[in-house]
């Protein structure tokens, strides 16, 4: 009988992404309800050290799956070497991030070991043995609760939903030799944006912007910068020119859940609603009263944008010192 719990760690360039570690401490809240075993896994080039940062939040064993082919995200590499893997493992449940990697690696697992998955969930509930998943459908509109017949189950839970938790373990530490198969792909080149820009899908707090702006995110910029967060955007934003698609936020942008989401000239189209509704705290600033924004904001204010935030920006920055 399929036994475990086996959670998919996410590095880039040596380094965790921070869905990793909650996708571990959901594997060990999930483990413990089970009474079974959790292994988290690392998968890359040259990754041995982060077997010693992952053991802070309680895998019971961490298998690294270690080589050069792996330096890089590719989809047939990490899904062969998975996929050669997995079955010598048996688990019960596999757990990943719902990130653009984890959601294309977790399709590829399901179809390769014939596994039911549930993808994107914001919730995963035990109750008597049996795992119910809540993930949104219809674009954000309801939020179903699903269960997995068969094993293994596979779940991709969006990032910033679940809770991080240490609880250290002395971890046992494997390095099987990874079975790469055959590869097809090969990374010809890698364009990345330079400087510290806070990733969307991870930042805790952002400032999007919509048509609302004219094109003039100086003070979302500034107020984003004074909370240590992300600048985000509408497709109608994004549509003009005014910010790159990696900035948007939506049904065909990013899926995001920051503690604090400040929405400003954003009218609130359900495509956008979508992609941050899940979000802790949502404050909307918008000189419509009757934007359909303010139906899902927690706070709002009716008022134009360029008056409002820079007295916010300045605000924050006093409180700040």
């Amino acid at each position: 009988m399929s036994q475990g719990v086996v959670a998919i760690t996410e590095q880039r360039d040596g380094r965790f992404r921070k869905v990793s570690y909650e996708v571990v401490s959901e594997g060990r809240r999930m483990a413990d309800g089970l009474g079974c075993p959790l292994t988290a896994v690392i998968i890359g080039s040259g990754v041995d050290a982060l077997a010693a940062q992952v053991k802070a939040y309680g895998p019971d064993t961490v298998v690294v799956l270690d080589a050069p082919e792996l330096e890089d995200y590719r989809t047939d590499a990490y899904t062969n070497v998975l996929a050669g893997w997995l079955p010598t493992a048996d688990p019960a449940v596999i757990l990943t991030g719902a990130t653009a990697q984890g959601k294309d690696l977790a399709a590829r697992l399901a179809a390769r070991l014939d596994a039911g998955l549930a993808m994107d969930c914001t919730a995963v509930a035990l109750q008597g043995g049996v795992l119910t998943c809540t993930r949104p459908m219809f674009g954000g509109k309801i939020f179903a609760e699903i269960q997995i017949q068969g094993s293994p189950q596979i779940i991709a839970v969006r990032p910033n939903v679940m809770r991080i938790t240490e609880s250290p373990k002395e971890s046992a530490v494997e390095k099987p030799a990874p079975q790469l198969g055959e590869i097809r792909t090969a990374v010809v080149a890698k364009m990345m944006e330079t400087g510290s820009k806070v990733e969307l899908t991870e930042a805790d707090v952002i400032v999007s912007g919509g048509r609302g702006t004219g094109g003039k995110f100086a003070p979302i910029e500034d107020l984003a910068a004074a909370l240590n967060g992300a600048v985000g955007a509408s497709r109608s934003a994004v549509d003009e020119g005014w910010r790159k698609h990696g900035d948007q936020v939506g049904q065909t942008g990013k899926v995001v859940s920051p503690a604090l989401y400040v929405a400003c000239g954003i009218s609130g189209a359900i495509q956008h609603l979508a992609g941050m509704s899940t979000s802790k705290v949502i404050v909307a600033i918008n000189k419509d009263p009757e934007a359909p924004i303010f139906s899902k904001a927690d706070y709002g204010a009716v008022g134009d944008i360029f008056q409002i935030l820079p007295a916010v920006t300045a605000a924050v920055k006093k409180l700040k010192g």
